[in-house]
């Protein structure tokens, strides 16, 4: 799969950025993740593949657009359940090709590369192109990030924010609500620095952490966040050391590891997907307490587990609530 060098995404962020407040001129050419795209006019209609997509979307007040979504971990934001309840779900996991292609949408909006590359689970961006179909991937996933190393990937430099902004950008850019994407982007971006400042304050010395997503098993090797995504870049802003050093998103790392590390806090994903028992938050929280290894860490003695939204440890606007709700624990973690 393409990999978006670190430059090139700079320079297209930059660019976004001083068209913001700009109305969209039609025909719209961008270039997404390696793969050239034309726009004729603004979408009348939306399909989502991807949680993070369609919260966007809703987020710059385009719910009218969407035709059907798919590939869900929790629940919508709170705001927007209502609008949510009446936009058709696809499928709770991946759609089928057919089932996207049956709403006639006028582009798609990706989550994860993986589902429109090469191999794509849901279809190719050439099987979407000879429909006449636009695909837009967020950018973060491909962001200074090689996507042909698994599904999830290997990040190539930490994680930014400003790879959510480009996609907040373009894709009001694409609907021609610029304006909207401005005034979007400038929230999250106050809101980021102050949940950054606040936990700067705390002048942590050398405390660690590690965020565990799921595990195929309950009692196997868990899936943990890697030290350059967007898990790896809250712990860096917060001052949190990452006890996991590959560079994968989602490396699976033993038990026994982790325990050597003795991380000073854990986080732990909260989802209501049950594709894995571990999906399951209270089982989690009551394998980290009874299991005779993850018992002796230091964070699930004293209690310092946070319990966080699994979709919030995954690139999307909901990284901002997840460094406020950080933020708002280490406090009570006396961690001096």
């Amino acid at each position: 799969m393409y990999c978006k060098s670190l430059t090139a995404a700079l320079l297209g962020a930059a660019l976004f950025a001083s068209a913001a407040q700009a109305q969209t001129t039609y025909p719209l050419a961008i270039e997404n993740c390696g793969v050239n795209v034309t726009f004729d006019a603004a979408p009348e209609t939306a399909v989502t593949v991807g949680q993070a997509g369609t919260e966007v979307l809703y987020a710059l007040g385009l719910g009218d657009k969407l035709a059907g979504t798919s590939v869900w971990f929790t629940e919508v934001l709170p705001e927007f359940t209502e609008l949510n309840a009446g936009v058709e779900r696809l499928a709770d996991n991946d759609p089928s090709f057919e089932a996207v292609v049956a709403k006639r949408p006028d582009i798609v909006v990706v989550q994860y590369e993986w589902h429109i590359g090469p191999q794509g689970t849901v279809a190719t961006r050439n099987q979407f192109a000879d429909l006449g179909i636009p695909t837009f991937v967020l950018p973060a996933d491909c962001w200074a990030k090689d996507n042909s190393t698994g599904s999830d990937g290997t990040r190539l430099a930490m994680f930014e924010m400003d790879s959510i902004y480009a996609g907040v950008t373009q894709l009001a850019q694409i609907f021609d609500v610029s304006e909207k994407g401005a005034a979007l982007v400038a929230d999250l971006k106050a809101r980021e620095a102050e949940a950054i400042e606040k936990a700067a304050a705390l002048d942590l010395d050398d405390a660690s952490a590690v965020f565990w997503f799921s595990s195929a098993e309950m009692d196997i090797d868990p899936y943990v966040a890697g030290r350059k995504g967007s898990p790896g870049y809250m712990m860096d802003k917060l001052r949190l050391r990452n006890v996991v050093e590959s560079d994968e998103e989602w490396p699976v790392v033993s038990w026994e590891t982790i325990a050597r590390a003795n991380p000073s806090v854990i986080v732990v994903a909260e989802m209501d997907r049950r594709r894995f028992e571990a999906d399951d938050v209270e089982k989690k929280l009551a394998f980290l307490r009874s299991d005779p290894v993850t018992s002796q860490m230091d964070a699930v003695k004293n209690d310092r587990i946070v319990v966080l939204n699994a979709h919030s440890m995954d690139p999307s606007i909901r990284n901002v609530t997840a460094l406020e709700t950080l933020a708002e624990a280490l406090p009570k973690f006396d961690l001096q």
